[in-house]
């Protein structure tokens, strides 16, 4: 039976979830595919599932700050409306809680803000930090294929 190792290609099912509940869930849908050491999956969680055997299905809790590391205040940024606007729809309405993609730098990828604030300029303050960042992280996971 094959065991996770770094570098282990995995399918599996994986529900990650904070104290207010599901981020990802995927045991509803098809399971996941990923490989470690690729940036799929935080360093701390890739370190619960090194040794774990193919077929395993467990919950593992990680304190607060681990899985996604401390809530840092330094990302929480303003962002001009007429910035929104070349970015976005120039109607779009913001309210707090909403999740805006952004393009990265290059174009190639793209990252998350979490609206906190809307001012009354219409620029919007944005967390960029990840939502379970500084909570403790329960991920539970099955693992369907270890190769």
């Amino acid at each position: 039976m094959s065991t996770v190792q770094p570098g282990s290609f995995l399918t599996l099912h994986y529900r990650l979830a904070g104290p207010q509940g599901d981020i990802i869930n995927t045991f509803l849908e098809k399971p996941a595919t990923l490989s470690l050491g690729s940036g799929e999956l935080t360093p701390a969680m890739e370190q619960r599932l090194m040794g774990l055997a193919e077929g395993t299905r467990t919950v593992l809790e990680l304190p607060a700050g681990e899985a996604f590391g401390d809530h840092n205040p330094d990302m929480q940024q303003w962002v001009a409306r007429k910035l929104l606007n070349e970015l976005g729809d120039p109607m779009e309405k913001y309210a707090a809680g909403d999740v805006v993609q952004f393009p990265t730098p290059d174009g190639m990828g793209t990252y998350a803000g979490t609206v906190v604030q809307v001012g009354d300029d219409g620029a919007v303050l944005f967390d960029f930090n990840h939502p379970l960042a500084g909570q403790p992280v329960t991920f539970e996971v099955q693992l369907i294929g270890v190769l």
